[in-house]
């Protein structure tokens, strides 16, 4: 395995859930319609006591398989290895041992609780399985996002049909959402536990080519962050044109890439401020903008293999689909992820037809469930789209997507782990095409020593022009 991966070099991230329970949620959902406003006093005291500070139930579930949360990993955490601060984090969970394990033979017994990409892999590869570990609610929370959830949970609202979001500070918006719009808003607008910093790590992301050949579609450097997390602006409400989220990528190869590199910037209310992004290609030695940068663009960070919005599940404008609040599920996701992130050599992981399922380690979560559809009239690749939000951290976790024929097409996983110390979370992806018989995993960070967290990058280098300089090879 590792030859072929310096060859391709060269050229070029337990019990079952009853029904009924999704079933009565949707109701009460179904029932209090799509408003727009905060919720009540009244409903945002749950936070704190029934509820998490930014809304994940506080309890743990009735069969005693998902524990209540206490907090998250604890600062002081020091696992062998360890110096507060390192980029490379040791597992903290690394003597357990599956206390399930679920393959193809087994697979219809825990079909409600699979993605129906888990599903379908362990359906079609003998050599797929589910190791499937105690559940750790590992995810920390800073005071910032403590704070910030409370008085959103009253305030905040959204605006444009659900597409913009009103009245937010920084953090979790909707910590008690009602539509399908908040809690994707929840994933989008969320901030990291550690103020005035961003992040900055190389990488690679691989191709594995249905014939069990992997592919270098990638490698480069990456910054990105929040300019919303800083001490300066954590208190302040946003506003329709603030940006919540930026990325700045160069890439190095493979040959035919190298010296390119793109950015772009998120803000608040995208009709007022649509996505802005730009691009430098060496031959031509020039920044320009790159309006193509979104929605369902084939992204060459994955040669192709994955839309601009599979980045991070998902990213971007929500206005091509309709979000809708499905409920809360217990499901069996990808989740503290340390040995997969932080491995050094890729080549041990990156398998044919799947990742390897050593490296793989799934728990048992409660997610809410939003089930997009595509708007009459709009276009994108993707006909329908189900995304699993982790109740205790917002992010998502996992997504099927379906085609025009409602077939189903494509699924992606991000393979979260949190820095404790600095409560901040990392987090490779994987995307698999079932139609192709491919797969791409980006985000390797492991063999670069792992993300760094750096001082905010200067408004000059958050610039167009720093493209330029950036890329010239």
């Amino acid at each position: 395995m590792a030859n072929k991966f310096n060859k391709c070099r060269q050229p070029e991230t337990v019990g079952h859930a009853p029904a009924r329970q999704m079933l009565a949620a949707a109701v009460m959902l179904l029932a209090s319609g799509f408003a727009q406003a905060a919720v009540t006093p009244e409903q945002a005291a749950q936070l704190g006591t029934t509820l998490t500070p930014i809304g994940a139930e506080m309890a743990g579930n009735a069969a005693g398989t998902i524990p209540p949360y206490t907090g998250g990993l604890p600062q002081d955490l020091t696992p062998p290895g360890y110096t507060p601060g390192d980029s490379m984090l040791p597992d903290p969970f690394a003597g357990e041992k599956p206390l399930l394990v679920i393959t193809g033979q087994n697979r219809d017994q825990y079909k409600d609780q699979l993605t129906a990409v888990t599903y379908e892999l362990l359906r079609r590869y003998p050599s797929y399985r589910v190791d499937v570990y105690p559940t750790h609610r590992s995810v920390p929370l800073a005071e910032h996002q403590i704070k910030n959830a409370r008085i959103n949970a009253t305030n905040a609202r959204t605006g444009e049909g659900g597409l913009a979001l009103e009245n937010a500070v920084p953090g979790v918006a909707f910590p008690i959402p009602q539509t399908g719009y908040e809690a994707m808003w929840n994933h989008l607008f969320g901030v990291p536990g550690l103020l005035d910093h961003e992040f900055n790590t190389r990488y690679e992301s691989w191709n594995m080519a249905s014939d069990g050949t992997p592919i270098l579609a990638t490698s480069g450097e990456v910054w990105g962050g929040s300019p919303l997390a800083t001490t300066e602006n954590i208190n302040k409400v946003v506003g329709p044109s603030d940006v919540y989220g930026r990325i700045k990528v160069k890439y190095n190869e493979p040959a035919r890439r190298a010296g390119e590199a793109i950015m772009g910037q998120d803000a608040v209310n995208p009709l007022v401020q649509p996505r802005r992004a730009w691009q430098y290609l060496p031959g031509q030695r020039r920044v320009k903008l790159a309006p193509d940068i979104a929605y369902d663009t084939p992204n060459p960070g994955t040669a192709g293999s994955s839309t601009y919005d599979d980045v991070g599940i998902f990213n971007g404008a929500m206005d091509r689909f309709d979000f809708k609040l499905i409920g809360k599920k217990e499901m069996i996701i990808p989740y503290n992820n340390y040995k997969l992130n932080y491995e050094k050599e890729p080549a041990k992981y990156v398998t044919a037809n799947h990742l390897n399922p050593d490296f793989l380690r799934w728990e048992l979560h409660r997610v809410w469930v939003v089930e997009a559809t595509l708007k009459p009239g709009k276009r994108h690749i993707y006909k329908t789209r189900t995304f699993y939000l982790d109740e205790d951290s917002w992010r998502a976790v996992a997504s099927d997507e379906y085609d025009g024929n409602d077939e189903l097409y494509r699924g992606g996983f991000a393979h979260g782990s949190v820095d404790w110390y600095n409560r901040t979370g990392a987090a490779n992806s994987v995307i698999y095409d079932l139609i192709a018989g491919r797969y791409n995993v980006s985000g390797i960070f492991g063999p670069f020593g792992g993300i760094k967290l750096i001082k905010p990058l200067s408004k000059a280098q958050w610039s167009p022009q720093s493209l330029a300089g950036a890329g010239i090879r």
